[in-house]
């Protein structure tokens, strides 16, 4: 934390903090709207995280996962002037994670859960969502389905299709895999297959949780029943999101220049090597590999335009453009090694703030 003015002087001291904040804050008392205005909310996120969904490491504690949540607090301001402070809570209680987050928030702007293993994801930010006025967003769902959509529209247009001809199929059944099927489907991709450790998800099986019978009420419109081998039959596209592996004789029934999106970090579900076999477009969460599908991409160009138009939610409608725009990035380089701009590429987080801003100042 630094200052924006000067602290030299008795004078400075008496307009920085006593008597001179207590104007401030009686402003504040009487419109509390200006709390934006008039301190750090309007440009401060907090991180928070349980530690039980960190990257490929699984539930490893409040305490480890803290590295992670000083990273992505280093990305906030390094890509989009965003401060934020990483907060890992020793608890895994979705009501005590609600109340904490809840009686926090009246010194942020925007709370990004991270890490949060599923389902217990869902309730909490749908429970956050709803008591609070800021922005609420779970990375790990939203962020990762923005830049997969991104990805597929860009991936779309190399291999001339549309999205809404594709069928498509979701690998993993977490807060990931759950955000890229609706993501997809409010795209207006209409055939759409989702598989976890059992098979495929369809409305006839039992012993489905309360997030996995809603996919089931939207998803596998041919009624499918089997494994991923089954669902890949015919498949235009496959996203893998799981941390599992795939067999090489599985991906050999997908129909011809495929589009394999495997995300598992550090391994992916197919090894790049494989998928090209099968598929003309290939995309991975690792950075070592052409098309990386990075949150990066999408997180810190979101706030910061959820926070310039003073956003109480994230909708639908600033998702959508945000993908948009990061697919839009891509410009003149689109090609199958070139669906995604680089994480690194300073233009992507203005371009999505702006999206996301007129999303918010458009919306009906």
């Amino acid at each position: 934390m630094s200052s924006r003015v000067p602290l030299s002087t008795k004078e400075d001291l008496s307009i920085a903090y006593t008597p001179g904040v207590a104007e401030v804050c009686r402003a504040i008392a009487a419109d509390e709207a200006l709390a934006a205005e008039y301190t750090w909310t309007s440009n401060l996120v907090a991180v928070v995280t349980d530690g039980t969904a960190v990257l490929g490491l699984g539930d490893i504690g409040p305490k480890a996962s803290l590295p992670v949540m000083e990273g992505k607090a280093a990305l906030f301001r390094a890509f989009a002037g965003v401060n934020s402070v990483p907060i890992c809570l020793d608890t895994t209680d979705p009501d005590e994670i609600v109340e904490t987050v809840t009686r926090l928030a009246p010194s942020f702007g925007g709370i990004n859960l991270e890490d949060i293993s599923a389902p217990r994801c869902f309730e909490i930010e749908r429970r956050l969502e709803s008591t609070l006025d800021i922005p609420v967003f779970h990375d790990d769902q939203h962020g990762t389905a923005i830049v997969t959509l991104a990805a597929l529209r860009n991936a779309a247009r190399v291999t001339d299709r549309k999205l809404g001809d594709l069928r498509v199929v979701v690998m993993g059944a977490g807060a990931a895999g759950v955000a890229i099927s609706r993501a997809l489907r409010a795209a207006g991709v209409g055939d759409i297959v989702v598989c976890d450790s059992r098979g495929i998800i369809h409305s006839g099986r039992q012993g489905l949780n309360s997030v996995k019978e809603e996919l089931a009420t939207f998803t596998n419109p041919s009624g499918l029943r089997g494994d991923i081998a089954t669902a890949l039959r015919g498949a235009q596209v496959l996203i893998g999101v799981s941390g599992g592996s795939i067999e090489e004789s599985a991906l050999s029934g997908m129909a011809a220049d495929a589009i394999i999106f495997a995300l598992a970090n550090p391994t992916p579900e197919v090894a790049p090597e494989v998928a090209h076999k099968y598929a003309s477009i290939v995309a991975t969460g690792r950075s070592d590999h052409p098309n990386q599908i990075n949150n990066v991409l999408a997180f810190p160009g979101i706030f910061r335009g959820a926070l310039d138009a003073r956003a109480t939610h994230i909708t639908e409608a600033m998702k959508l453009a945000a993908a948009d725009a990061i697919a839009d990035a891509v410009g003149d380089d689109l090609a199958p090694g070139k669906i995604v701009p680089s994480p690194l590429d300073p233009k992507v987080a203005t371009a999505v703030a702006h999206a996301v801003k007129t999303a918010w100042e458009q919306r009906k």
